[in-house]
C-alpha cells in the first residue's frame, strides 16, 4: 500500500490545498495524518490562509481516503465538523515484518517512546521538524524514529513537508517544490 503521510496542517487552507494536490498526484491509496489538522495552537503563529472552515471542507472532500491520528490540538468539537475519525490516539502499521507505531508525538516520542523492538519504527509529527533518527542499542539501530515535518508551520529552517511510504521506501518531499530530500528503506 502506498501512503502519503502528513502532520501539523494547523488549519492552513493554502497548504492543505497543496497537500491534497500532491496526494492526488502521488497515486497514494490513503492520506495518513498524524494530528493537528484544524487549530493552530497557542504556541504557533497563524499559518498562511488560516481558515478552519475551509480546511475542514477541503479535508472532508477526500474523507474516505484519510486515516487520522489525534494531535494535541484536536478536540471533540473538531470531530463535529470532520467527516472522518480524528480522535484516535495511536495506531499501528505492519510493513514487511516491521511494526510502525503511529502517534502525534506529544505523549509518545523520542524522549518517551512506546515499547519498541529492534526493527520497529516510531512515526510521529508534533515537532514540526522532519526527522530520521536511529536510536538504542550498540548498533544505533534498535528502532527508528521518523517525522514527516509540518505541512504548514515548519520549524528549525525545515521545509513545508510530507512523506510517502511506498512498499519499503519512505521519501520526504518539499511541499513547495515537490522535490524529494530524504530517504529511508525499511
Amino acid at each position: 500500500m502506498k501512503l502519503l503521510i502528513a502532520s501539523d496542517l494547523h488549519g492552513s487552507a493554502y497548504y492543505i490545498e497543496k497537500l491534497i494536490e500532491k496526494y492526488k498526484e502521488s497515486g497514494a491509496e490513503k492520506l495518513l495524518t498524524l494530528g493537528d489538522l484544524l487549530y493552530h495552537g497557542p504556541r504557533n503563529d497563524l499559518p498562511r490562509d488560516y481558515d478552519t472552515k475551509l480546511s475542514a471542507k477541503l479535508l472532508n472532500g477526500i474523507s474516505d481516503e484519510i486515516i487520522a491520528i489525534r494531535g494535541n490540538c484536536e478536540a471533540d468539537v473538531d470531530q463535529m465538523v470532520l467527516d472522518f475519525p480524528v480522535l484516535t490516539e495511536s495506531g499501528v502499521l505492519y510493513v514487511n515484518g516491521h511494526v510502525i507505531y503511529l502517534t502525534h508525538g506529544h505523549v509518545f516520542n523520542m524522549d518517551n517512546p512506546p515499547k519498541m523492538k529492534k526493527g520497529d519504527i516510531l512515526l510521529h509529527g508534533h515537532t514540526h521538524v522532519p526527522a530520521l533518527v536511529h536510536f538504542g542499542g550498540e548498533s544505533g539501530k534498535d528502532f527508528t524514529y521518523l517525522n514527516p515535518g509540518s505541512v504548514s508551520i515548519p520549524k528549525e529552517g525545515s521545509h513545508h513537508s510530507y512523506m510517502v511510504l511506498d512498499g519499503n521506501h519512505f521519501v520526504w518531499y518539499d511541499l513547495e517544490t515537490g522535490e524529494p530530500y530524504m530517504y529511508f528503506d525499511i
